[in-house]
């Protein structure tokens, strides 16, 4: 006997798919003009936030320096003492520009980092805290201040955490009405474009639920192997995955059926050096905790004991989301990073001092061979000629590119420093994926289009979803400012 169609529960104005960043700024935005939001998400209550939940917080935006941010940030004792680099909306879209290799879409780009400021002070004005982030951002130099580095400086308070909590506590207050463990499964299209959200839920109940405006912000397809394998290649099957294990792709597959665009790089992904010896999705306990970015600071090495990437090519924040999918290609994909005790107090405690850290510690480079399971030999020779081509009349400041380099046939550009004093510490790392790449094609105010470039009526796209800004890198913290800025935007026009 054929399935009866689903019963339709009820309706709203505004339906959003998603609860991470992305859609409960939509979902504030459509509130606070009077709309009646319903905001379904896939996750029970205890483990929702989406992907935003396992982030470290970091909000990249165009400012003035220092004294432009104070009425944005938490106050702090070392305000006086800290220097933070103007960060013009000029320098944001050439670093959107030079990241993505001039691939990510100028017009979305645009609002991008103009709206980036006005979003975040928008969500300031709703009660949300920010604050500078010392600990991942700055170092503090010899003369006790603080200098930020890498046009990243503003931060969720409480982290990923912090950020979804406040979030949730803002649309409650807003009455937003939140349905955890209702999984959207397929969109409604009809002649008036698209009209309802089918979902299903626990214990075997499904529904429809009709609004005038959807908004999707049900994240990528990262944490499906399957699909990691088909776009991204072979081998990203064995990819961990840094945050929800929810994030399949459904509902991309889904606005697709209805006529919505493919856009952006569906063939690269934002990925990570992660601890090796993370779970295969996210921690909720220790969440960003589990990367490993002072990489910088080191070497990086393979099971066959060679470098294979510029460690010092730029500041962490402009390559650390491309450098998990170089040790993918490694064999086993496993790579290590290697210091000695010189630089090992300037290693990032949350993440190298976190609970569980993988880490092997010796007292010589041929011990530590051994620990890791590395070839010894060639392990040797590296270190050996790495700490022979260090260019030790520069100095070392790891607040500035300081051309401290290792002249070799595959350089460290910056920050190069002897492996020389022991006991030497690795830590085994692995590709941990964040997000992928590619999604939905938008117009500027992320209505979803057509494969013609015609508005979908009634359908809206933010977060992960939306294809065009990303492609192979992207500007540390831009993931969230996206979701910030198109999730704002969806909601007011929805």
């Amino acid at each position: 006997m054929a399935a009866s169609a689903p019963r339709v529960a009820d309706s709203a104005d505004v339906v959003v798919v998603g609860g991470g960043n992305a859609g409960y700024c939509a979902a504030h935005a459509a509130a606070l003009r009077g709309q009646r939001v319903v905001l379904i998400e896939r996750a029970p209550a205890a483990e929702a936030g989406g992907n935003s939940f396992f982030t470290a917080g970091a909000i990249r935006i165009a400012h003035d320096g220092r004294d432009d941010l104070l009425d944005l940030v938490e106050p702090d004792v070392r305000l006086p003492r800290t220097e933070v680099p103007p960060y013009p909306a000029a320098q944001f879209r050439a670093d959107m520009e030079r990241t993505t290799s001039g691939r990510c879409d100028p017009q979305l780009t645009g609002v991008l980092v103009a709206e980036s400021a006005p979003a975040i002070r928008w969500l300031k004005s709703l009660g949300m805290s920010f604050r500078l982030m010392y600990e991942r951002q700055a170092y503090q130099r010899p003369d006790d201040s603080y200098l930020f580095w890498g046009g990243l400086a503003v931060g969720s308070a409480g982290g990923g955490k912090g950020l979804m909590a406040s979030h949730q506590q803002v649309a409650a207050r807003l009455g937003v009405d939140v349905r955890h463990e209702q999984c959207a499964v397929a969109l409604r299209r009809d002649d008036n474009g698209v009209t309802g959200v089918h979902w299903a839920g626990s214990g075997g109940t499904s529904g429809l639920l009709e609004a005038n405006a959807i908004v999707l912000a049900a994240g990528g397809f990262e944490a499906d192997p399957s699909l990691r394998r088909e776009y991204l290649g072979e081998g990203w099957q064995r990819a961990k995955v840094r945050g929800t294990p929810l994030n399949d792709g459904r509902m991309l597959r889904a606005a697709i059926e209805v006529g919505a665009a493919r856009a952006g790089d569906w063939s690269t992904a934002h990925s990570v050096a992660w601890d090796a010896g993370a779970p295969p999705t996210g921690d909720r306990a220790l969440t960003n905790q589990l990367t490993r970015q002072s990489y910088p600071l080191g070497i990086v090495v393979n099971r066959c004991g060679l470098r294979f990437v510029d460690e010092g090519a730029d500041f962490r924040n402009y390559t650390y989301a491309r450098y998990g999918a170089d040790i993918l290609r490694q064999p086993d994909s496993v790579a290590f990073q290697i210091f000695d005790a010189a630089i090992r107090p300037l290693l990032r405690p949350e993440e190298y001092d976190s609970p569980g850290v993988s880490e092997h510690i010796a007292g010589t480079i041929a011990e530590l061979a051994v620990a890791c399971d590395i070839d010894a030999d060639a392990f040797g020779r590296t270190v050996a000629d790495f700490n022979a081509a260090v260019r030790r009349d520069v100095p070392f400041d790891p607040t500035v590119r300081d051309g401290r380099s290792a002249v070799l046939v595959l350089p460290k550009s910056n920050w190069a420093n002897p492996i020389e004093t022991p006991p030497f510490y690795a830590y085994p790392v692995t590709c941990g994926i964040t997000f992928t790449f590619g999604g939905l094609r938008a117009d500027a105010s992320a209505r979803v289009l057509d494969e013609s470039g015609a508005v979908i009526p009634g359908l809206y796209v933010c977060g992960e979803m939306l294809g065009g800004l990303f492609s192979g890198n992207y500007p540390g913290g831009s993931g969230l400012t996206a979701g910030l800025v198109f999730g704002r935007r969806a909601g007011e026009v929805a």
